[in-house]
């Protein structure tokens, strides 16, 4: 079995493809489109820094606002999960106050990392998250703030 295979038919994706299709996927829209993430420099040819956006989720603190993210992809990624910030100002549990970072001790998919996981996948279960009963009704900071 080779390597990070978790059978004898699996094939591991090199980094790069995996960020390929990820570009790709992310370049065409997602879903509902109320998140969308992109390469935060396009010359960046170990494409580790990205961009994120999610529209906040209806019935919510967050309805109608546009929250903007980093999420910063090292060389042991997919391995490993990207970091990820909110630039724009956000009140909710997992997320440090001061800094803006998802604190992956607080966010499950970052505490319970799979290799198969999407920087997509961390987008959708933060506008998730922010739907939350306990964070649905958090006062947020004024919009169009940022850390």
């Amino acid at each position: 079995m080779s390597p990070g295979a978790s059978d004898g038919s699996s094939v591991v994706v090199p980094r790069n493809f995996r960020l390929l299709e990820e570009l790709e996927r992310g370049e065409k829209g997602i879903g509902d489109g109320t998140v969308s993430y992109g390469m935060e420099d396009g010359d960046d040819i170990l494409m580790r820094s990205w961009t994120g956006t999610i529209i906040g989720p209806h019935h919510s603190a967050h309805e109608g606002r546009i929250y903007q993210l980093r999420l910063f992809c090292d060389m042991d990624y997919p391995e490993k999960p990207p970091s990820v910030w909110f630039r724009s100002r956000i009140n909710m549990t997992c997320i440090n106050p001061h800094s803006g970072a998802v604190e992956p001790k607080k966010f499950g998919i970052l505490a319970n990392w799979q290799r198969r996981f999407t920087m997509e996948d961390i987008l959708v279960e933060l506008k998730r998250e922010m739907a939350a009963p306990h964070n649905r009704k958090l006062p947020q900071p004024p919009e169009g703030t940022f850390f």
